[in-house]
């Protein structure tokens, strides 16, 4: 195990140190806010538009003791690296906007400040597309986008807390390979430390406390400390990568809780058929019989229609559910692997997975949990499914996963690749049933699989498909 953390120490290291190195060539000297109004002299809107103009990085210092009140999107249209460095002030608008647009793509820090939208949203109280930082990567960047924030809270914004997109349709990408649009060569990397975003996308169907999408050939690198994500209204965190490249994420002392409940169900459960789902012989059912999609509800964007059909035309199966969203969720599609570090960090209350990881198309995925509690999620508290031709390995040590609605942890190779899984020191109890439901591993393509065991308890129990177990 120290072998496998110093592995993704180093990774994460080497990310921020790239990231922090855009802070060392200023160009000028810092521009100075010292009003608190929304517009005019010395305010913030007039040190970004002035920023906008610079050839190099430029730094906006925050002098105002005041918090600082927009009427309209603060707006960065430089293409050179920003810095805005508060000492504590508050950023906040009433009205349902995007706070800060980065529209060229450029790197962009963040330091000591709080970002706060109108608040108070929920599926009852629909808001628009308000963000709070919305980076639009531009069609022609290459090298690394970086985005950095140290020391800040993010709250109240009825889409997005942030928004990175290198995606050419913005918020109709999508997911993995299912996703849609196309991006830049560059790479992506976040870096947070001290960061909490909180009561985000409340107002918005499928808007997450943090997304970033890259559909082009660059790689998504994510690095979080100290930080907390919860009560987003789908996932805490996405990050999406959906053509060539890889992602690499690390989080440490962290928190990924209560997120995913904007389709709430306590209101949404009556607007369900009654026969919500099943399963059926070829030729017992048609597709014509399967219950229409979900319409008069708050959002009908909250409910999945899903049909499998037989070659010969009937409903192999049929399953219409609300949609619910996971404390962290990664999606790797195409050539590239997926890679993530999870050490001393809380996964619990999310209304859909905890972790839900995916890995689909060539590459591989590994996955290194150290200390992790994961308790109360909805569905499963650890989900991992590589697809198609790669591998998936996995070191599940001290975590503590009990009294989730799935799974303690699944995981799932499918297709061609091998399947290797530890786990050391760990302990699930009251997930789903029961019954061999505290750790699910499964071998459903054609590579070897095995798992082993050191010195942990499943009191819920084990159910391992295809697959060598070993227990020491």
């Amino acid at each position: 195990m120290k072998h496998a953390l110093n592995g993704f120490s180093t990774l994460a290291l080497a990310a921020a140190m790239t990231a922090m190195s855009t802070l060392s060539a200023v160009a000028d000297g810092p521009i100075l806010v010292t009003s608190a109004e929304d517009s005019g002299e010395g305010t913030l809107r007039a040190a970004l538009e002035a920023a906008s103009k610079s050839d190099g990085l430029t730094q906006v210092l925050i002098a105002t003791d005041r918090d600082i009140e927009i009427k309209s999107t603060l707006d960065y249209a430089g293409t050179a690296p920003l810095a805005i460095l508060g000492k504590g002030q508050t950023v906040k608008t009433s009205v349902d906007t995007n706070l800060l647009n980065i529209s060229q793509g450029a790197d962009l820090t963040v330091t000591e400040l709080n970002l706060a939208g109108p608040g108070k949203f929920s599926i009852e109280n629909q808001g628009g597309t308000g963000k709070g930082i919305f980076v639009d990567v531009r069609d022609d960047q290459t090298g690394t986008v970086s985005f950095i924030l140290d020391d800040v809270e993010i709250s109240g914004f009825a889409d997005y807390g942030v928004l990175i997109s290198d995606c050419d349709v913005v918020e109709n990408c999508g997911a993995g390979r299912g996703g849609k649009g196309n991006g830049s060569p560059a790479s992506i990397l976040v870096r947070l430390n001290d960061v909490k975003i909180d009561d985000v996308g409340n107002g918005h169907f499928d808007a997450d406390g943090l997304r970033v999408d890259e559909r082009g050939p660059g790689d998504i690198f994510f690095y979080a400390k100290d930080s907390e994500f919860t009560h987003a209204g789908a996932d805490g965190i996405e990050l999406d990568e959906g053509q060539e490249g890889g992602v690499f994420a690390t989080a440490v002392d962290s928190r990924f809780d209560d997120n995913g409940n904007y389709c709430d169900g306590k209101l949404l459960e009556s607007f369900l058929p009654k026969e919500a789902e099943g399963e059926f012989e070829d030729g017992e059912f048609k597709e014509a019989d399967v219950p229409a999609k979900v319409t008069g509800s708050p959002d009908d964007s909250c409910f999945e229609h899903e049909v499998e059909l037989y070659e010969s035309g009937s409903v192999k199966e049929y399953e219409i559910s609300i949609d619910y969203d996971d404390g962290f969720d990664i999606d790797e599609a195409g050539p590239g692997d997926l890679w993530a570090l999870i050490v001393d960090t809380s996964v619990k209350g999310n209304h859909d997975e905890g972790l839900d990881f995916g890995e689909e198309g060539e590459g591989n995925l590994k996955l290194g949990v150290w200390n992790v509690d994961a308790k109360d999620n909805t569905d499963d508290a650890l989900k991992m499914v590589e697809s198609e031709d790669g591998d998936l390995s996995a070191l599940l040590a001290k975590l503590t996963s009990k009294n989730n609605g799935g799974y303690g942890a699944a995981l799932k190779q499918i297709d061609e690749g091998t399947l290797t899984v530890t786990v050391d020191q760990s302990r699930t109890a009251d997930n789903d049933d029961g019954d061999e439901t505290g750790l699910k591993v499964e071998q459903a393509g054609t590579g070897e699989a095995t798992l082993r065991i050191i010195a942990s308890e499943f009191k819920d129990g084990i159910k391992a498909k295809n697959v060598n177990v070993i227990e020491e």
